[in-house]
């Protein structure tokens, strides 16, 4: 039978990968399975081959576009008609029933089968043959694409809808259910849940095994404090006066944590977090050297002083252009000495005047003129001069360190970094970050502080008011 298709049009569809042949049969070989067309079409594009040859595992779909008639020889057709052998275009052709057909014909009539006309059913072949397809001829001219796939007898469409909602009636789901898990009750099976019941939902990052419960305080002062702060973990961290900050910091110091040491620390971690509030790794980075950013360190006489004079030295260090204000005093404490030493030998500029400083707005102002204690020198004229040139320069403001009163802040900042514990700081402080300078867990003990690290993976990390 396998020759009885020699000559016929046919078009395959091989997937995705190899695309549609459409072209004359002119070899099948039922032993290896194999079909071969002469004068191929690729995708609708004239192959440069003159015949191709596939396998039956290659095909996905095959068509037949027209089959010969009994007059015609199965290599009928000159080049120019093979060439415009496409879908729908060829000789037209009466065909009669053949074999196969009348064979399909009693075998649908006598199972039941409602067919088509002049078409058939591919399971009657072999699985890996390929099905001829009739031509549709309805009185001598090509059936409509329209009529062949509605083409059905509209009487046999039954008049009545799908009753859903009997069906659907006819399902007890609250019966099911009951019976499934009295049925796990008594086997000992894991329930699966009823429908008011919602299973567990974990996150990713959820361990799904118990666990001791999260304590968030844990860090205990002695004193009541006046302001608590929390972590954005949750972890309470209490406020301390500044009497045990001070204490906390002179066992440290005994302890060797000396003042060189703690300095470097603040520097490093007001560094760190100056550059992250400048931009972090988009403004810092080779492709924007022609936009430093400028960073006007305003620095008093003191150890807070000495620490915003380290924290420029990490700034310049990193391609920062900072400008160190510093007012000229006879003596220095050897702590801003030493600092300064280190400073010169960046490209950072020091100036000692307010003239000296930029007219145009900075990208940040770093404020170090406050102390603690000598609170005299809110009076001396440099101190107000610089106050007011900070205030009308609108550049953000962080301070390090900044003291408790209110009364003692020229400069309203927009951040403000504590130090190993906050002081309860005001409004005027901003938002308030946590430093860590190395204090050890012993010497919060030693000063009677029950303590245990907030600071996770971090150094620097923020702190919200309760």
């Amino acid at each position: 039978m396998a020759t009885d298709w020699l000559g016929s049009i046919v078009s395959i569809n091989c997937g995705e990968s190899l695309g549609v042949y459409q072209g004359r049969v002119s070899a099948v070989d039922q032993v290896s399975q194999t079909i071969s067309l002469t004068r191929p079409f690729h995708n609708g594009v004239k192959c440069l081959v003159p015949e191709v040859t596939f396998r039956a595992g290659d095909i996905t779909e095959l068509k037949i576009l027209e089959i010969p008639g009994p007059g015609d020889s199965r290599q009928c057709g000159d080049s120019q008609q093979m060439d415009t052998a496409i879908p729908g275009v060829g000789c037209q052709q009466q065909c009669s029933k053949s074999y196969m057909d009348r064979h399909m014909e009693t075998l649908s009539q006598s199972k039941g089968f409602r067919r088509r006309h002049n078409s058939w059913s591919s399971s009657s072949r072999h699985p890996n043959q390929v099905t001829p397809k009739k031509s549709g001829l309805k009185n001598g001219q090509m059936k409509s694409k329209d009529d062949e796939c509605f083409g059905d007898d509209i009487e046999e469409i039954p008049d009545t809808d799908f009753d859903f909602e009997g069906n659907l009636a006819l399902f007890d789901k609250a019966a099911v259910f009951e019976e499934i898990e009295t049925y796990e009750r008594r086997s000992g099976t894991r329930s699966r849940g009823t429908p008011n019941e919602k299973p567990a939902r974990y996150r990713h990052d959820e361990n799904i095994l118990e666990s001791e419960p999260i304590v968030y305080r844990r860090i205990v002062v002695p004193q009541n404090p006046n302001k608590e702060f929390c972590t954005d973990s949750g972890l309470v961290v209490p406020s301390v006066s500044y009497e045990l900050h001070k204490k906390l910091l002179a066992v440290a110091e005994k302890h060797g944590l000396t003042l060189e040491r703690r300095l470097e620390m603040t520097g490093v971690c007001a560094s760190q977090m100056a550059l992250s509030l400048l931009g972090g790794p988009n403004r810092l980075n080779p492709k924007n050297v022609h936009q430093r950013p400028t960073v006007a360190l305003l620095c008093g006489p003191h150890v807070k002083g000495a620490q915003g004079i380290s924290c420029g030295r990490h700034l310049s260090n990193h391609d920062v252009h900072v400008i160190l204000f510093l007012p000229n005093f006879v003596k220095m404490l050897e702590s801003i000495t030493n600092e300064l030493n280190l400073f010169s030998k960046t490209q950072g500029q020091q100036v000692s005047s307010v003239k000296d400083l930029p007219d145009t707005p900075v990208d940040l102002v770093i404020n170090c003129l406050d102390c603690h204690e000598n609170a005299f020198l809110r009076d001396q004229p440099w101190y107000k001069a610089v106050v007011d040139w900070a205030n009308q320069n609108r550049a953000p403001v962080l301070s390090i360190d900044p003291p408790i009163s209110e009364m003692e802040l020229g400069i309203d900042a927009k951040w403000s970094l504590a130090l190993g514990l906050p002081l309860p700081l005001g409004e005027r402080a901003g938002r308030v970050y946590l430093c860590d300078i190395g204090i050890p867990q012993k010497v919060f003990q030693e000063v009677g502080i029950n303590y245990h690290s907030p600071f996770g993976c971090k150094f620097v990390i923020p702190l919200h008011s309760t």
